[in-house]
């Protein structure tokens, strides 16, 4: 009997964890909506020419119709049908967090891709997503692009690596 009640009084708590995961991976990708769609703003209304920022590090306005590293160049509305079903499917994954790593990979790359789903859809660049972060040897970025990048690095660790008893929310 006494494990009864001690199995009644857990399953609140799990439920309670997994909330506050999908809390922090929702509102993580919140932030990375509002943060790059922010900085592209102003991107857009202030960029003039390229600036050098720090060692490899300047900003450059430049569009992008294709996906990652240009890929699907030229073909937005193929790519923006895409997005939008990567999104959906993302979302609903993320609303089934188990830890903490999964939360924040998760929200990162959700973020990241309805920023760039929400500019290829209400800018008025027809389907086109700017890119304005520019590396030496590395393709021009965005911020959702770099978020995307992170979270998918931060998912495929915590897949590596683990996690310890304990460590799930």
């Amino acid at each position: 009997m006494c494990g009864l009640q001690e199995r009644g009084a857990v399953a609140p708590l799990i439920g309670r964890g997994n909330a506050r995961l999908r809390v922090l991976a929702f509102g993580l990708a919140l932030v990375v909506v509002v943060a790059d769609r922010v900085t592209t703003s102003l991107v857009e209304h202030h960029l003039h020419g390229v600036v050098h920022v720090w060692g490899p590090f300047g900003l450059a306005l430049q569009f992008n119709s294709g996906l990652a590293f240009s890929a699907f160049t030229g073909r937005s509305t193929l790519v923006t049908v895409v997005l939008a079903v990567g999104v959906v499917v993302l979302a609903v994954l993320v609303a089934r967090v188990r830890t903490v790593a999964q939360a924040i990979g998760g929200g990162l790359v959700l973020g990241g891709g309805i920023g760039n789903l929400s500019e290829r859809v209400v800018s008025g660049h027809h389907g086109l997503v700017a890119d304005f972060i520019t590396l030496s040897h590395w393709p021009t970025f965005n911020v959702a692009d770099a978020c995307i990048t992170v979270g998918v690095i931060v998912l495929v660790v915590s897949l590596f690596v683990g996690h310890p008893a304990g460590s799930r929310v």
